[in-house]
């Protein structure tokens, strides 16, 4: 062991890998010691062999098997919603902490620059989605300044950064999202949707944050967003926005009916654009939809790994 926590990942697909070539390059607080999936010829587990890490094919069970197992103190699962119930089931049952990069939500919504540091103490922390990563920023940053009604997000992804498990979650996703724009975006009703964008060559992930408020004031509104776009970009450079915030007053002789809230809108829309490019660590840097929920998880499980280097000290 080299002093750092040892963690370990579950799912060996695009997240999965990509995550493990972040922690093994760019983590000083975390050591990656097991790699763990249920396809013995997945490229993922070919590449963590050929870096050193214990692997293992048969799942959460083989992993609970391994010799590694007992010294592991954070497991990331990067596999699917049906399939994280029961890793966490069994995670817990070891006093294992787990970042859960599905859209399960059993444990509490985590965005790092939003609420990063209340979950700490959990045994489960929730990343969202990548969707809920890149845009549930913006709205919290909106609703720093003027309560935010409604709130709606459409993320662009390129096809070919879907892989299995993102194509199996697409209900979750929506799910998910929805309701953490409420919960940590502060918005009064959420609405999230994705689109696999086919495109040849494949384009960058591309997000749009749609918020509409009260009368309030433009420039702050503005400035609160770009302080929050630079919060981001500490941990994902990629991040950025299109173009300057977008403002639409709606008046009460043209209003703006949200038929999921079967209301009528007068007041200010927000309109903020964004692209997220990859840092490349493993995809194409098109991929950024995985380089922000891999980037959040990393940093997250460094400030889980921080809070329990103190509890062994104290």
């Amino acid at each position: 062991m080299t002093g750092k926590t040892p963690v370990a990942i579950i799912g060996t697909g695009n997240i999965g890998t990509d995550l493990m070539i972040k922690i093994t390059k760019l983590s000083k607080r975390l050591e990656l010691v097991a790699f763990v999936g249920i396809d013995p010829a997945s490229e993922g587990l070919k590449r963590a062999r050929d870096m050193g890490v214990a692997t293992t094919s048969e799942g959460v069970d083989g992993f609970v098997r391994m010799p590694v197992f007992r010294d592991v103190q954070i497991v990331f699962d990067a596999t699917s919603a049906g399939a994280h119930a029961r890793h966490d089931e069994v995670l817990r049952r070891h006093g294992k902490r787990v970042i859960d990069l599905t859209p399960a939500a059993i444990g509490p919504y985590t965005i790092p620059p939003v609420n990063g540091q209340a979950n700490l103490d959990e045994p489960n922390v929730n990343m969202v989605t990548c969707g809920g990563q890149a845009t549930i920023p913006i709205v919290a940053a909106v609703g720093r300044v003027a309560p935010v009604h409604y709130a709606e997000i459409v993320a662009s992804i390129a096809s070919k950064s879907a892989g299995p498990g993102t194509r199996a979650n697409i209900d979750e996703f929506t799910e998910t999202t929805s309701r953490a724009i409420e919960v940590l975006g502060g918005a009064g009703r959420g609405k999230a949707i994705i689109v696999l964008n086919p495109a040849e060559p494949p384009l960058i992930m591309r997000d749009t944050v749609y918020c509409l408020t009260g009368d309030a004031d433009e420039a702050a509104i503005a400035a609160s967003v770009e302080a929050m776009v630079r919060e981001v970009q500490a941990y994902v450079p990629g991040y950025r926005l299109k173009q300057a915030v977008q403002f639409e007053r709606i008046g009460g002789n043209q209003p703006l009916r949200i038929p999921e809230m079967d209301a009528e809108f007068t007041g200010l829309k927000v309109s903020v654009f964004l692209e997220v490019e990859g840092a490349g660590h493993y995809l194409p840097t098109y991929a950024g939809n995985l380089d922000i929920m891999t980037s959040a998880a990393l940093i997250t499980a460094e400030k889980v790994a921080e809070r329990l280097g103190e509890g062994a000290l104290a």
